[in-house]
């Protein structure tokens, strides 16, 4: 059973970190955490109840059985920093002491990257905090969105994109071309699409009385694959080589793809009438499934000053941002990202939680071991951008949910229960003992 961040009332404790004094609502057992835990889950060692750590107030008890208030105090147990920054709270279970990470799953953010201290500053560093220094200039706010796009570009994986429609994403991939230098290319998906549509097909040249190939829309580097699910299965099927493969197969002859290629391909949650649900072993292709949700107020007040002049976007996008870097420069990146140390101990974390996946009982069908594979790439891509030559525990959480939610499909009775992926992944992530590297 994994260690718990809390501590028994009855323990003695050094003096000199605050701490936070609060009752399980299981056991009515008192308990003592750092507070930098709260608000943040945690389970009781006794009963194994899980609860918010609530937020303290000065008083001069343990809050009761309602878990709404704690006190606060001097005597806080020992709280260390892992290599990642995350705060370790050592647990007492049976007596001994149990160091743990407590996971955090904040998602990916630009903030929490370019905040790092200046000696950190390396090749893919710098690279990083340009791109999305220009990246900025005209796309305001979605940091996992384009945090996780730029770790799958440089992982050389693919991206599902789930949002409702106005949120910016043909912007980001023509934002992202320009900055890149890369290519870049948009297919509409419609009923009547077909896959020689996607892929292209040879026409009979009537000067050399030949057939000529002529390639499709996935001659690119740069794909937005706008709202696929409204195409049926032999059009998804088209995709299924060209994103595993790189390459284009007609008449048996074999046409490659410019690298480095991504595919943004997005979908429409709110819309069930006209679509096709894409197969299990097309999704297994994207590297992640990245949820873009409305932006905050003040992110969607930048946006209507900067896009509500008139200006033509294309005019923008030539003037105001600037290529800082090339395809062979973004390759060259990709194999360094290769030499990121990545402990057994993190592969045996990794490997853990997947196969955990197979075994949760709210799942019917748990993730591939190309969900290992992953986690373990973008642990080292994202690492890359930390400016760190080795990956920790918080580059895996914090790339888990959209590694994963998009491999494992519930149960009927999960789904009838009201069950939600992203819910249920964060119980299970929580539920394994984080190492200590």
């Amino acid at each position: 059973m994994p260690s718990s961040p809390f501590r028994s009332g009855a323990t003695s404790q050094p003096a000199g970190v605050e701490a936070v004094h609060f009752v399980c609502r299981g056991c009515q057992r008192a308990l003592q955490v750092g507070v930098e835990s709260v608000g943040r889950p945690a389970r009781c060692p006794q009963c194994g109840t899980v609860q918010n750590v609530p937020p303290p107030q000065a008083s001069a008890g343990t809050d009761g059985a309602d878990g709404g208030t704690a006190t606060v105090s001097t005597e806080g147990g020992p709280v260390a920093s892992g290599p990642s920054g995350s705060p370790r709270a050592a647990a007492v279970v049976g007596g001994r002491s149990a160091p743990m990470v407590v996971p955090r799953l904040g998602g990916m953010r630009m903030a929490a990257v370019t905040d790092l201290p200046a000696g950190a500053q390396t090749p893919t560093r710098r690279l990083f905090d340009r791109i999305t220094a220009e990246i900025a200039k005209i796309y305001v706010g979605q940091d996992e969105l384009v945090v996780g796009t730029l770790v799958a570009l440089f992982s050389s994986g693919h991206v599902l994109i789930e949002s409702v429609p106005g949120l910016g994403k043909t912007l980001l991939v023509r934002t992202l071309g320009r900055v890149l230098g890369c290519q870049f290319g948009r297919i509409q998906f419609t009923a009547d699409l077909m896959p020689s549509d996607i892929t292209g097909a040879p026409i009979f040249d009537m000067k050399t009385q030949e057939f000529q190939f002529r390639p499709g829309p996935v001659f690119t580097q740069l794909l937005l694959a706008d709202e696929i699910n409204r195409s049926p299965a032999k059009t998804h099927a088209a995709l299924l080589e060209i994103m595993q493969e790189y390459r284009v197969t007609v008449d048996g002859r074999s046409h490659p793809l410019a690298r480095p290629f991504l595919v943004l391909a997005t979908q429409n949650p709110i819309e069930s009438e006209g679509t096709y649900n894409l197969p299990e072993a097309q999704l297994d292709r994207f590297m992640f499934k990245l949820i873009a949700n409305y932006p905050e107020a003040a992110e969607e007040a930048e946006i209507l000053r900067r896009h509500s002049r008139q200006v033509d976007i294309n005019e923008r996008l030539e003037q105001e941002l600037q290529t800082v870097t090339s395809p062979g420069e973004i390759q060259r990146v990709i194999q360094d990202n290769s030499q990121i140390r990545v402990d057994d101990r993190l592969i045996d974390y990794i490997n853990q939680l997947v196969r955990l996946t197979r075994q949760w009982p709210q799942f019917h069908l748990g993730a591939s071991p190309r969900a290992g594979l992953a986690l373990v790439q973008g642990a080292r891509t994202l690492a890359a951008f930390y400016g760190r030559d080795y990956a920790v525990p918080d580059d895996v959480v914090q790339i888990a949910l959209p590694a994963l939610r998009h491999r494992v499909i519930l149960t009927a009775e999960a789904e009838v229960e009201g069950h939600q992926a992203d819910d249920l992944l964060t119980t299970l992530i929580r539920s394994v003992e984080v190492p200590r590297l």
